[in-house]
């Protein structure tokens, strides 16, 4: 099984002038939601990223999709609006394809490293 990942020894995605990451949009998102991706296969969709919350922000919809998607919170926390939950930094989670998860609220702000892949 191959992988089309770039090699990456350790960099600075915000501050290195070589790796540098812009954070963009993420199509579908609310206003206030940003990722930094660090690396992609073209090919399988795999993907690893940050994901940036501002403070104040809420989604609506509950989420599902069809890939693995492993999440740590990296700082700030996020609520889930469904659970009446509130999850912090430190706090991990692995979602395989099909689970339900949010909407969520984040009245200080988050961040997050994502890793999502297809099972090949």
């Amino acid at each position: 099984m191959a992988y089309n990942k770039p090699e990456l020894e350790f960099f600075d995605p915000i501050n290195d002038p070589k790796y540098k990451v812009e954070a963009k949009p993420v199509k579908g998102y609310p206003d206030g939601i940003t990722e930094r991706v660090v690396s992609a296969d073209p090919e399988s969709g795999d993907h690893t990223r940050y994901l940036y919350f501002e403070p104040g922000v809420e989604t609506t919809a509950r989420l599902v999709h069809e890939y693995w998607e492993e999440v740590y919170i990296i700082s700030g926390y996020l609520i889930d609006k469904t659970l009446n939950k509130r999850f912090d930094a430190g706090m991990y989670c692995c979602r395989p394809p099909g689970m339900l998860h949010g909407p969520y609220s984040t009245p200080e702000g988050c961040v997050t490293f994502e890793i999502h892949y297809w099972k090949k």
